[in-house]
């Protein structure tokens, strides 16, 4: 099984990411559960969200707390809270930042992800929401989804054109990812369509 925890702030999207990223994996007929987790409910404030995704069904309706995979919408967070707390010794940090992932290695975790993502966001989205941008950086990152399934699940979602914007959105963060040294992805660009195994 597969457990993925997502940090963000209020508006930022952290809760929708975890249901795309599971609807997307029922898509492919997997077993997944999504959900949040708030603290005060308001525009700004630390909000987190979890998904899970197994081949067999999943009975856990905890919090995550030893994530495989955490994903941080905002880099700011790193400075009030730990983030990565918990992250398995060979889990996948995946950061919105500019810097590089080598600047985030001391947080735990060798296998970092860097994608700018809010420059992604307003280019294409030109709304500051990274989300969907992130789970790109994810696919690349991870053999857990394919690219189609989350392009389905963000078809189900938006309007035609705000669906296509966004898988614009995750094709580029895709690209764009920057890897800690010495850790490849999984995934290369070849392989962007093809299914995720867990």
């Amino acid at each position: 099984m597969q457990e993925i925890r997502f940090h963000g702030r209020g508006g930022q999207g952290a809760v929708t990411s975890a249901e795309f990223l599971a609807q997307a994996a029922i898509m492919e007929g997997k077993y997944a559960r999504a959900f949040p987790s708030f603290g005060a409910e308001r525009r700004g404030a630390p909000v987190t969200a979890y998904c899970r995704i197994s081949r067999k069904p999943i009975y856990l309706r905890s919090v995550i707390e030893n994530p495989n995979i955490v994903v941080v919408l905002d880099s700011s967070l790193f400075r009030s809270f730990d983030v990565a707390s918990g992250l398995s010794e060979d889990g996948i940090l995946i950061i919105n930042s500019t810097n590089d992932p080598a600047s985030f290695t001391a947080k735990g975790s060798r296998r970092v992800v860097t994608v700018d993502a809010s420059r992604i966001a307003l280019d294409l989205l030109k709304l500051p929401v990274t989300n969907t941008v992130l789970l790109g950086a994810l696919v690349r990152a991870a053999d857990i989804i394919s690219m189609d399934s989350l392009a389905m699940a963000i078809k189900h979602r938006f309007n035609e054109e705000m669906a296509l914007h966004n898988i614009l959105a995750l094709e580029r963060a895709f690209q764009e990812a920057a890897f800690a040294p010495g850790w490849q992805p999984l995934l290369e660009e070849s392989a962007m369509r093809e299914g995720g195994g867990i």
